[in-house]
């Protein structure tokens, strides 16, 4: 099998909840994604983010919400760097947003750093993927409608296949499911403000 539809069939396979599947794709794409990260905590606009964020706490967070996204059947991914450019730019924006959040929240130099600036690592992007609790979480707050678009992209259906099957255009399929995934993002408290 060629490498991209090696990769198509893996994600297949994280679409369909496999855990194994989640943990393969976090084998390979984590180390790029934290190396990115760490990249990007060496800005000036982030360097003070380095004292209460670390690359895990940012990729952990990003393959969480990739994770159930993915699951939802909201990205079109066809290469590994299809992918690795999207986990980027959503580590990216969620620094974008920590860096907003905590901007009057970071300690000054010098000053010890109290325990609530400290970000928990919580759950690995592999456990959660196995659980697969929040995406039954996010999958009971969709609409049977919504949920309905959902299953179908999470099927591997294109835009056009579904707006077949369901009677809209392409375009009203895919933005009624994106107003939808915002929306139950917001509720979860998932939306990380600015992720891809």
């Amino acid at each position: 099998m060629d490498p991209e539809a090696s990769f198509r069939a893996l994600l297949r396979r994280v679409r369909a909840g496999d855990a194994q599947a989640a943990a393969e794709l976090v084998r390979q794409f984590e180390p790029a994604v934290r190396r990115a990260v760490r990249l990007r905590l060496t800005d000036p606009g982030f360097c003070r983010l380095q004292r209460v964020l670390d690359s895990v706490d940012i990729c952990q967070s990003v393959l969480g919400n990739f994770f159930v996204r993915a699951a939802l059947g909201q990205f079109d991914l066809e290469t590994p760097g299809d992918l690795l450019g999207l986990l980027v730019t959503m580590a990216h924006n969620k620094l974008v947003d920590q860096a907003r959040k905590r901007a009057n929240r970071l300690p000054v130099l010098g000053k010890p750093i109290s325990p609530d600036t400290v970000v928990d690592g919580g759950d690995s992007p592999s456990e959660v993927a196995a659980s697969n609790e929040l995406l039954r979480e996010f999958l009971r707050r969709l609409s049977a409608e919504e949920r309905h678009l959902a299953e179908l992209r999470a099927a591997g259906l294109s835009w056009v296949e579904v707006a077949a099957q369901v009677g809209v255009t392409p375009g009203a399929a895919r933005k009624q499911l994106e107003r939808a995934v915002r929306r139950v993002e917001r509720a979860l408290g998932l939306d990380g403000g600015n992720d891809a």
